[in-house]
C-alpha cells in the first residue's frame, strides 16, 4: 500500500512538473500538429525512460549534487553548448533540411534520449522535489520497492502528460498545422536554453 502511495505521488508531481513550457513538450506538441503520432510515442517513451535514472541520481546522491558547484557548473556548460548546437540544427531543417537533420527528426527515440539527458531541468527538479516529498513526509524511500515504485511513478507521470500534449495538438489545434512559425519554436527555445546556461556558465 505505501509503494502505491508512493507511485501515485510521484506520477502527480511528475505529471505537473511536466506542464512548464519547455523543449520536450513544445517537441512533442510540434509531432503532434504533424500528425506524427508513432514518432511522438517513441520521443515520450525514450523521455520518460531518461526521467528514471535522473530520478534515481536525485534519491541517491541528493546531498552530494546540492552541496557540489563543480558538477552543477559543469553540467551546465555542456548542456548550454549542444542545447546550441541542437536549436541550430533544429531551425535549418525547419527551411531545408539535411539528410541528417532529416534523420535526427525522424526518429523520435534517439532525439528524445538525446533532448531529455541534456534536460538542465530535470535533475535540479527532482533533487529539489524528493528532498521536499520526503521533509513533508508524503513519501519514504527507505526500502529498494519504494524507492522504485518512486521512480516508476516519475516516468508514468512524464510519458501520460507527452502522449496527451500529443493527441492534443492533433486534435485540438489543427488550424495551426501548416504554420511554419510552430516548427521553428522547439529550435528557438533550445537555442535561448544553451544561451542562458552559458550565460550563467560565463557571467554568474
Amino acid at each position: 500500500m505505501e509503494a502505491l502511495l508512493t507511485l501515485s505521488i510521484a506520477f502527480l508531481f511528475s505529471f505537473i512538473g511536466t506542464i512548464p513550457p519547455g523543449t520536450m513538450n513544445l517537441t512533442i506538441i510540434g509531432l503532434g500538429l504533424e500528425h506524427r503520432i508513432s514518432t511522438a510515442w517513441r520521443f515520450a517513451l525514450a523521455a520518460a525512460l531518461i526521467e528514471y535514472p535522473y530520478a534515481w541520481l536525485a534519491v541517491e546522491f541528493e546531498n552530494l549534487i546540492t552541496s557540489s558547484p563543480m558538477i552543477t557548473a559543469n553540467f551546465r556548460i555542456i548542456t548550454g553548448v549542444v542545447m546550441t548546437v541542437l536549436g541550430v540544427i533544429s531551425l535549418r531543417s525547419s527551411q531545408k533540411p539535411s539528410p541528417f537533420a532529416k534523420r535526427f527528426q525522424e526518429s523520435g527515440f534517439r532525439r528524445g534520449i538525446l533532448l531529455a539527458l541534456l534536460n538542465p531541468l530535470a535533475l535540479p527538479f527532482w533533487v529539489a522535489m524528493t528532498a521536499y516529498l520526503k521533509s513533508q513526509r508524503w513519501i519514504d524511500l527507505d526500502t529498494n520497492m519504494e524507492v522504485h515504485f518512486y521512480l516508476l511513478g516519475v516516468s508514468l507521470g512524464s510519458l501520460s502528460l507527452l502522449i496527451i500534449l500529443a493527441y492534443l495538438a492533433r486534435r485540438v489545434v489543427r488550424q495551426f498545422q501548416g504554420n511554419t512559425f510552430l516548427k521553428k519554436i522547439p529550435g528557438i527555445t533550445l537555442l535561448v536554453l544553451g544561451a542562458y546556461a552559458l550565460i550563467q556558465y560565463f557571467f554568474f
